[in-house]
């Protein structure tokens, strides 16, 4: 009786177990229909189901009920999910078809007119560290990037001249914020640096044209340095150069860090040794703080303050063509300051935001011989960007800001001023399109208003990038771009309008493990451009109306692995550029936008001798100038102009670093164009002055000292 009660209850409960089982079955494409092998499918929160075969087919069975849900993943595709009601019977799904998930790691990134310089980027082109040991660069952010295409060096400016561009239309950021008088003030002809120092920087994104909506108020180009996120380790820096000595304290924990900075800098000692072209009074001097904080939020994101204040000064003489003596004796004194905090965070949403705001002031009192000029420059920069990710195939970013500006100069002697206050405020969006993996698509607008030139404009700008093969990517970018005129110009006609710019860039990036090669051809036209007409002082002489262009192309290779130890990178770029402008009345060829520019950069380590060796070689063609001895404007030109710098790092120790760099090694007698007198002599010539640079080299040694916990940690850690 017990075994028959027993069989019944096991033929019951299997007919029940078979009544609740249900058979799925189906296929998977891909989005051009063709079938995926190897996709998981299974009903979620079970372990019910399979894999499809090399047709795309699945089938499986589940002992699942009721309202479940089917999920079908592969790694390299977007996860999909099918409700579906199991009722116990057999059920042949429609075709499922997945498509291709899209990330940094797997998508074509566009590369026409801009250059990464971070190692979290696949189009890495400088790195903070290689900024740092570039021969000719000196420590200098500036310095490093002249090595790069589409750049000009101007060895008595040192400021960054992008393709047939001056210098001041290139915009500088930090974390996004726009930094006002980047460069520290100087006399006339003496190179300027940039003020900030490259360790601060996790990376950096430049523009040779065609950048992003984000960013304006820059006829060409945009510079855009990203400062370091919490720091690895609490630690001293200590440094004493030929120049100046610094120390810097870093305290840090998992979630927050601050580092506190301090340098002198004073070229008397240095120059009683080395021998100079100018007349220096006192050698240039200054001193710099600087506060760097950065802090993990509870609740994710992070908040980031960066302060830096400096004052410094130099007095020498400026001989003047035609006159006996010294000259006129010019003292410079600069106070500058600079804060800025920022906060970004990323969601599970998709959405990261980012808010921001920096004050940027700068004062200036020059003695000119008789006459003292007392300037001042203020500058606030309110952002706030939004940036979501819709999928993995759109993203868009979109923001507004606000900037407030004031300018003020007097005569100090006789009491005479002029000023401009302005407020310009600005909205932009940028949408990426992930067509495929090959193919992506960005398109930007960014509008702006100018309350002080009573002005609005819009400027679109695309670009599109494709893979043509498996290292190798093409990419076209187009835009428009707007800049309101320098200060100086628009404290004499408030007035001015926006000059424009249009760009067209075609470019080819070839990347392979340690290689990369870059080639692009870009043409660049301006428009409504600042004239001076007569009397430069004169404001109603002072006018929109200039134009131009810049055609060229140019050529980068870097090579981190055919030759052991060895890092390479050679630059040449052809720049073809005339506009009318300032005085000029007819399109010349500009004083700063030499037609072939050419560089080299080697660096090589050997690990016996526990250094880095470096060298680095600069060429152009020389630079335009009018001679007023013959007719026409810009009518000569002077000779080419080379550089041979190299330097020394020799590692004692982990934590100590013996630095040495030389520039223009085999004394090159550089001339950057010509000083005329205004009226002739009584045989109708106007005597003239070169325009020489400041010293025939400049050496600096270096000592670098670490200390920390770890005792391998050296400065080049934080780079």
């Amino acid at each position: 009786m017990n075994i028959r009660l027993i069989l019944l209850s096991y033929f019951f409960l299997s007919q029940t177990q078979a009544f609740a089982q249900t058979t799925l079955s189906g296929r998977v494409l891909d989005e051009k229909n063709h079938p995926l092998p190897g996709v998981n499918v299974f009903v979620k929160g079970s372990f019910d189901g399979s894999s499809t075969d090399v047709a795309g087919a699945f089938q499986f069975e589940t002992t699942e009920s009721g309202l479940q849900i089917l999920v079908f993943s592969m790694l390299g595709f977007e996860s999909q999910e099918l409700k579906i009601e199991l009722v116990g019977r057999t059920i042949n799904l429609p075709a499922v078809s997945l498509r291709e998930e899209f990330n940094e790691l797997n998508t074509v990134t566009i590369s026409a007119g801009s250059m990464e310089a971070s190692d979290e980027k696949k189009s890495v082109i400088l790195r903070p560290l290689d900024i740092v040991t570039t021969p000719s660069a000196n420590g200098d952010i500036i310095g490093a990037f002249q090595t790069l295409p589409g750049t000009s060096t101007v060895g008595n400016d040192g400021r960054l001249f992008v393709r047939g561009g001056d210098a001041s239309e290139v915009g500088i950021y930090i974390d996004g914020l726009k930094v006002a008088n980047s460069y520290g003030t100087t006399a006339a002809n003496v190179p300027t640096r940039n003020r900030f120092n490259p360790n601060l920087f996790k990376g950096t994104f430049f523009s040779t044209g065609g950048y992003s909506a984000e960013y304006g108020q820059a006829l060409s180009s945009a510079l855009a340095m990203n400062t370091k996120d919490v720091a690895v380790r609490s630690q001293v820096d200590l440094s004493v150069l030929s120049v100046g000595a610094g120390y810097s304290h870093t305290l840090a924990n998992d979630n927050r860090s601050i580092s506190l900075s301090g340098n002198i800098l004073d070229l008397t000692p240095y120059q009683a040794l080395v021998k100079q072209n100018f007349d220096w009074e006192r050698a240039p001097h200054g001193w710099d703080l600087e506060l760097a904080a950065q802090s993990k939020l509870k609740k994710g994101g992070i908040l980031k303050v960066l302060a830096r204040t400096e004052s410094g000064g130099m007095e020498l003489w400026q001989a003047m063509p035609g006159i006996s003596g010294k000259g006129v004796l010019v003292n410079l004194k600069n106070n500058y300051s600079y804060a800025q905090t920022n906060w970004r965070k990323a969601y599970e949403n998709g959405w990261t935001l980012f808010a921001g705001a920096s004050y940027s002031h700068n004062r200036d009192q020059v003695s000119y011989d008789s006459m003292e000029i007392d300037r001042a420059n203020d500058l606030t920069h309110l952002k706030f960007t939004a940036v979501k990710d819709f999928s993995g195939r759109i993203s868009a970013k979109s923001g507004v800001e606000f900037f407030i500006h004031s300018y003020a100069e007097k005569l100090v002697r006789s009491a005479l001023s002029r000023s401009f206050d302005e407020q310009e405020g600005y909205l932009f969006t940028e949408w990426d399109w992930y067509l495929s993996r090959k193919l992506v698509l960005r398109g930007g607008l960014r509008a702006g208003h100018s309350k002080l030139a009573d002005q609005s404009w819009a400027d679109p700008r695309a670009s599109f990038a494709y893979q043509v093969s498996e290292n190798g990517t093409l990419s076209l970018a187009a835009g428009r771009f707007h800049q309101l005129p320098v200060d100086n110009f628009r404290v004499l006609n408030p007035n001015l309008q926006n000059s424009q710019a249009n760009h067209l860039i075609l470019n080819y990036l070839l990347q392979t493990d340690g290689i990369t090669f870059r080639a692009e051809t870009f043409y660049k036209s301006y428009d409504e451009l600042a004239l001076l007409e007569g009397n430069p002082q004169s404001p109603s002489l002072l006018k929109n109306g200039g134009s131009g262009y810049a055609k060229g192309f140019d050529v980068f290779f870097r090579d981190r692995q055919s030759i052991k130890n060895t890092d390479y990178w050679i630059t040449y770029s052809f720049v073809d550029s005339k506009r009318s402008y300032n005085q000029y009345e007819t399109q010349v060829q500009p004083d700063f936008a030499p037609k072939h520019n050419f560089s080299v950069v080697i660096k090589h380590f050997v690990p016996s001798l526990k250094s880095q060796i470096g060298a680095s070689f600069s060429f152009n063609d020389g630079y335009t100038y009018t001679d007023p001895n013959f007719s026409g404007e810009m009518n000569s030109k002077t000779r080419s102009y080379q550089n041979l710098s190299l330097s020394w790092s020799y590692l004692p120790k982990p934590n100590l670093i013996i630095h040495g760099a030389v520039t223009n090694v085999l004394g090159s007698e550089n001339i950057f164009g010509y000083n005329y007198t205004v009226a002739p002599d009584e045989s109708g010539s106007y005597a003239s002055l070169p325009i020489k640079q400041s010293a025939p080299r400049f050496i600096v040694i270096g000592v670098f000292l670490t200390l920390s916990k770890d005792k391998n940690a050296n400065m080049l850690n934080n780079l």
